[in-house]
């Protein structure tokens, strides 16, 4: 079965994560702009990421068989420095029509301040501009609070909760998510969070309508096998087939293929894989022999 892992941080992550996640039927990414761990302090330092995610790390991903698409947006988190996000808002419009780039995002409340208001609601001021999709961060404290009311802020400003992905629900946000019509994305995180066993639980109730499972692996404890290993579990314990293809690889085409930017055909007719290519003058290889591939057979 293929999968589809539509919230992850690969460039948190190695290359020998690229190959595991191919091997277990991973074949594309969509990797959301996050915060650094410690605070950016110029806005260069932006400027050098975004154009990470739309260059090396799309390079890097396809030497290895897998398509990477990301988001950009000026995280939550990093709103609260108003001086330097003054400075992101100006370079967004440079980067989220690039190719490959599938929504702004992932945007929304950290801790509920002004500031993060502020730019939550400029940046979906841009999306509507440029009619694109919109990746939300619900805020990890007061969840269930900070989630209905970053849907308001959204249907405030005219969105159309189908073009919205809600994500890093939880048991007591999917039903409220659901019936405002947006989608719903579950981060599975290895031991905090919302862990594969609840997720399997989630599908059982409520099906797989708008619902969306990610593994958002980074820099921390996670787990960028996150996709796979839930949908086995779920296989495991008797959810249908249908759902798990739908929540761990359909909803994330039909979400995400309304940016123009995501397509199946991407990854169904790849081109081959050929590792004697270089990005920039620099290669994915440390002196190993490279990978050429003449034909690339999709893992079924």
């Amino acid at each position: 079965m293929m999968y589809i892992d539509p919230h992850i941080h690969m460039s948190s992550r190695t290359t020998n994560d690229y190959e595991q996640m191919r091997d277990a039927g991973i074949v594309a990414v969509i990797e959301p702009a996050f915060w650094l761990g410690q605070p950016r302090t110029n806005v260069g330092s932006f400027q050098d990421y975004f154009s990470s995610l739309v260059g090396w790390e799309r390079f890097r991903a396809a030497q290895f068989g897998i398509k990477h698409y990301c988001t950009i947006g000026l995280n939550s988190k990093e709103a609260n420095n108003e001086m330097l996000a003054e400075q992101v808002m100006e370079l967004l419009p440079l980067y989220v029509c690039k190719e490959g780039v599938v929504a702004i995002g992932e945007i929304g409340y950290d801790d509920m301040t002004p500031a993060e208001d502020k730019y939550f609601r400029q940046q979906l001021e841009l999306a509507s501009k440029l009619d694109m999709l919109v990746l939300i961060h619900t805020p990890h404290r007061n969840k269930k609070l900070g989630t209905n009311y970053s849907m308001d802020v959204c249907i405030e400003h005219n969105l159309d909760p189908a073009r919205v992905i809600i994500d890093h629900n939880n048991e007591e946000t999917v039903e409220l998510v659901l019936e405002r019509g947006f989608w719903a994305a579950f981060t599975i995180y290895p031991h905090t969070k919302m862990g594969n066993a609840r997720m399997v639980e989630i599908v059982r109730e409520y099906g797989c309508e708008r619902i969306i499972v990610d593994s958002s692996a980074d820099w921390g404890v996670s787990d960028p096998l996150a996709v796979p290993k839930t949908a086995q579990l779920m296989r495991e314990r008797g959810i249908p087939e249908t759902h798990i293809g739908a929540v761990c690889y359909e909803n994330a085409i039909k979400a995400y293929s309304q940016s123009g930017q995501f397509q199946e055909s991407d990854w169904l007719n790849p081109s081959p894989i050929d590792q004697r290519q270089l990005f920039q003058g620099n290669s994915v290889l440390r002196g190993q022999k490279p990978l050429v591939e003449r034909e690339f057979a999709i893992i079924e």
